[in-house]
């Protein structure tokens, strides 16, 4: 490729900085929640109606991967490219639906606009851009894969703690009509981060794609080389850690006023948001010092269970309200199964590694992240639903900095009665670990098709 001629062939210039270029960009898909309701009230529709286009998002960010996998395999520029343009095009067209839609109120026209451009467009550009800086890091950082795609999937979970603050100072400064405007400054923004990220994003000259049978071999000839069941429960395990994530996530600023702790929600969430990024971090770059990288998983959902059921057991959300103690537990199950949450992500890509090789990791990885786009659409759901069928709704007060006071409608019980679900969830995947997912034995994994170190070159 001529994009590789006069690169600096130095892993941090060529797949370190690049990811996090690309990642903090694409990341900011989880801003969605501080901007919904300024979009519904704008346009002139509900917020259900409009929450409809972060799920789509998310939907298609797993199915791009899946089905564009093996773009990001053959030419990580090329989909790099791809994500870079799908990702600001549509937050620019997103901006311009959401313009459309304040001239003409209710229009049908502007919500699906919406769903298209920030769900379908944004969702393209979020599977190839999550992808395509992966393998690199992978190859790059051969001795220390985890920290290497740890740091990558920190700056996604990152990116929401670094945007928000920005997007809150446009829309207060913007005046009329910021909602639009924020999004047309953003895709600017965000395609010069992600084209700079596509520049410099380059494989080590070390490395060669497999070639002749490997290179037309199909992902699932490529699963095939162990049993079945091995990926059954990697995907399994994925999907309900992502499950579980979601649903207590969805509910955690309720929850923190189930607690009392109403005037904190903010630092609370971004204490929360930080273990989500650290774990991505820390267990990702823990788990390269295991044997076995399915360990890492196995921490990660027995710590879930053992704080999930001490929650169950004491009551510890409807009971939790002047009580220290039950305070710090729930707090614990929050931030814990965050940092849980954002290491399942961080060890996909080299669990996968690990036990297929790294000749097809992005097809791999990309049908892996699938789970992700269903879970999208199956987590808060499931949690939403508990909390509306069970349980009663009960109004809490809360004083507000300028002495007025504030009356909250929550519901303890519905909140509680979601963490018997996700406890279920988490044994289910604990039993996987065990189980299905075995730790790969001598001459079991394909060989990989490189040639010297990467890590050799400076």
């Amino acid at each position: 490729m001529g994009n590789n001629m006069g690169k600096p062939k130095n892993k941090w210039v060529s797949a370190a900085i690049p990811a996090l270029l690309l990642h903090c960009s694409i990341g900011t898909v989880y801003c969605w929640s501080i901007f919904s309701q300024e979009i519904a009230d704008y346009i002139g529709h509900s917020k259900g109606a409009t929450e409809w286009a972060f799920s789509f998002a998310i939907f298609f960010l797993g199915m791009s991967a899946a089905f564009l996998g093996n773009v990001v395999e053959k030419d990580i520029h090329k989909s790099s490219l791809i994500a870079t343009i799908c990702f600001s095009v549509g937050m620019a067209g997103t901006g311009f639906f959401i313009y459309y839609g304040g001239q003409h109120k209710g229009s049908g026209l502007a919500l699906a606009g919406i769903y298209l451009c920030y769900g379908l467009i944004m969702g393209i550009g979020l599977g190839t851009g999550y992808l395509s800086p992966v393998k690199t890091l992978m190859l790059w950082f051969k001795d220390r894969k985890g920290l290497a795609t740890g740091l990558a999937v920190a700056g996604f979970g990152a990116a929401k703690a670094i945007a928000s603050p920005i997007m809150q100072s446009l829309l207060s400064n913007l005046g009329e009509g910021g909602i639009y405007k924020m999004f047309w400054i953003l895709a600017g923004v965000y395609f010069v981060m992600m084209f700079l990220g596509h520049l410099l994003l380059h494989k080590p000259e070390g490395w060669v794609e497999p070639q002749g049978k490997e290179a037309k071999k199909s992902i699932f000839s490529v699963i095939k080389t162990r049993k079945l069941g091995n990926y059954i429960g990697i995907w399994l395990m994925f999907y309900i850690n992502i499950t579980c994530g979601l649903a207590l996530i969805s509910q955690e600023k309720m929850i923190i006023k189930c607690l009392g702790l109403a005037s904190f929600v903010g630092i609370i969430s971004t204490v929360s948001a930080i273990f989500n990024a650290g774990g991505r971090l820390g267990f990702s770059a823990w788990a390269d010092s295991m044997k076995d990288r399915n360990t890492i998983y196995k921490l990660i959902f027995i710590i879930s269970i053992a704080l999930t059921a001490a929650t169950i057991v004491t009551g510890g959300i409807k009971n939790g309200e002047g009580n220290t103690g039950l305070i710090v537990l729930v707090l614990a199950l929050i931030f814990m199964v965050n940092a849980g949450y954002g290491g399942g992500f961080s060890n996909v890509p080299t669990l996968l590694s690990d036990h297929y090789g790294m000749g097809s990791i992005s097809a791999l990885h990309g049908i892996t992240l699938s789970a992700w786009a269903f879970a999208g659409l199956t987590g808060n759901q499931m949690a939403a639903w508990i909390v509306k069928t069970f349980g009663e709704e009960e109004i809490i007060t809360h004083k507000l900095s300028d002495g007025t006071v504030e009356a909250i409608v929550v519901n303890p019980t519905g909140y509680q009665t979601v963490l018997y679900a996700t406890v279920a969830l988490y044994v289910v995947a604990l039993i996987l670990s065990l189980v299905l997912v075995k730790a790969p034995k001598e001459g079991e994994i394909p060989e990989d098709a490189m040639i010297g170190d990467p890590n050799d070159v400076h």
